[in-house]
């Protein structure tokens, strides 16, 4: 048995197909239909060191110390599921983006570092912003094509002087970067020819800013088709204060009219490019006749506000930061209804341990992680009671109704009721009418805090 796993970077919750459907994903929602998508699944730290390092080791960032993006290095006897599966007797891959050491200097000069955790083929690029500094095989192409020069200058000017501006990207399409991954991923599997069993981690670096999808992709979506963005959270009594207030101060970003609807229909296009490549090696996987016989897992690190409550990127707590797509399909979809759709509490490490039960691995010690291999069998059975996310030394907690995030002082100042405001436009922390609610949660983070430190 195979395992494939697609991921990509920044990828919203709601941006596919199946689930917001204001994004054309055939090939991920194929995943959906023959597999369980998991509709309630939270990151474990809303922006990307964190969030890999949780996702890689099983632990959460209070566990780690990572607690924003920083220069850091997970030592390389770190215990990962990506070894543990290794040691399984799989042969591991891995083309893109890991983000598990810093993207500075030259990635391949690291490659015995990504080997170290459990991954012999190694192909790896930086981020879109740290591609501009960082060497690789792919930059070596763009110099080579006479176009990494433009590449730089495009991101200079861009964040020089609207980073949220919408225009494609000056690589041409066979250059650019989640094109570059998918197509090494798919050459690799089509010319593989080991005897073990493979795992093949397909780590895309969009749809991550800049909103700079190629042609055709730039233009495939209509701005006027894009839904409307989620309103600045409404809040005027006193409570405690935390990151979020920081980042809506001065109203969040300064936006003009139209730009929210086209950097939308930009990073739909930017999805959709990606679903597309994931479509090619699936091609690739069946042509070999190994589909029935191969798991395959579709996730992303965390997700991306694109406008909504004004503001941009992650790094913060509310659902299109928070939540991401997960998605499961068993080989052949077994041991699963085909197309079920799960609301039980998951965190983005759960991949790992799930992936280390269905290869027949040993779970990696230190883990928090739990596998979702029970829920695949039995949708009815219980996995996580809350949700548990941080970032900044800030903790948030979600149940199936609730939301409640507490500050680095340890207090509670964002409560959100899930079931009557979805949209999270109502923040009810420190009203008296919501305290019995929020005491409740209060004590389910400080018990699931104190049961994994």
């Amino acid at each position: 048995m195979n395992i494939l796993l697609f991921m990509t970077d920044q990828q919203r919750w709601d941006a596919m197909g199946c689930a917001g459907g204001w994004v054309e994903t055939p090939n991920i929602d194929r995943l959906a239909a023959e597999g369980a998508r998991f509709s309630n699944a939270y990151s474990n730290s809303p922006v990307c060191v964190p969030a890999r390092v949780s996702l890689a080791t099983g632990r959460y960032p209070h566990n780690t110390g990572v607690w924003r993006n920083q220069p850091h290095t997970l030592p390389p006897d770190s215990p990962t599921w990506m070894r543990a599966i290794r040691e399984a007797g799989y042969s591991t891959s891995v083309f893109g983006k890991t983000h598990l050491h810093p993207h500075t200097g030259d990635l391949r000069d690291r490659e015995d570092l990504v080997q170290a955790y459990g991954l012999d083929h190694v192909d790896e690029i930086a981020g879109p912003r740290a591609s501009a500094r960082c060497r690789s095989n792919l930059t070596d192409r763009w110099e080579e094509a006479g176009v990494y020069q433009a590449y730089k200058d495009d991101l200079r000017d861009r964040y020089a002087t609207k980073p949220w501006i919408a225009r494609p990207s000056p690589l041409p399409l066979e250059l650019y970067a989640d094109v570059y991954v998918g197509r090494q991923a798919s050459d690799y599997l089509r010319t593989y020819e080991g005897t073990k069993p493979w795992f093949c981690w397909v780590s895309f670096g969009g749809p991550h800013e800049p909103w700079d999808a190629p042609e055709p992709y730039a233009s495939r979506y209509d701005p006027a088709d894009m839904p409307p963005p989620v309103q600045p959270p409404r809040d005027e009594h006193d409570r405690p204060r935390g990151w979020l207030d920081e980042k809506l101060a001065d109203g969040g970003v300064p936006f003009e009219p139209g730009d929210i609807p086209r950097l939308r229909a930009n990073y739909a296009g930017k999805v959709t490019l990606i679903d597309d490549q994931i479509g090619e090696v699936l091609r690739v996987v069946e042509e070999r006749g190994e589909l029935d016989r191969t798991i395959v897992a579709f996730v992303s690190d965390h997700g991306e506000m694109n406008g909504d409550h004004r503001l941009l990127y992650k790094q913060n707590f509310l659902s299109p930061a928070v939540r991401v797509p997960f998605i499961i399909r068993p080989p052949g979809g077994q041991g699963v209804r085909a197309g079920t759709v799960d609301d039980s509490l998951v965190e983005l490490m759960d991949l790992g341990s799930t992936l280390v039960e269905l290869a027949g691995a040993r779970e990696i010690p230190g883990s928090q992680a739990r596998s979702l291999a029970p829920l695949l069998e039995d949708p009815s059975v219980a996995h996580r009671p809350v949700a548990l996310s941080e970032l900044r030394r800030e903790a948030m907690v979600a149940t199936s109704g609730w939301k409640l995030a507490l500050n680095r002082g340890g207090e509670v100042y964002l409560l959100y009721d899930l079931a009557a405001d979805p949209s999270e436009e109502r923040n009810v922390a420190a009203l008296p009418a919501y305290g019995e609610i929020e005491q409740e949660l209060r004590g389910q983070l400080d018990e699931t805090l104190a049961a994994t430190s």
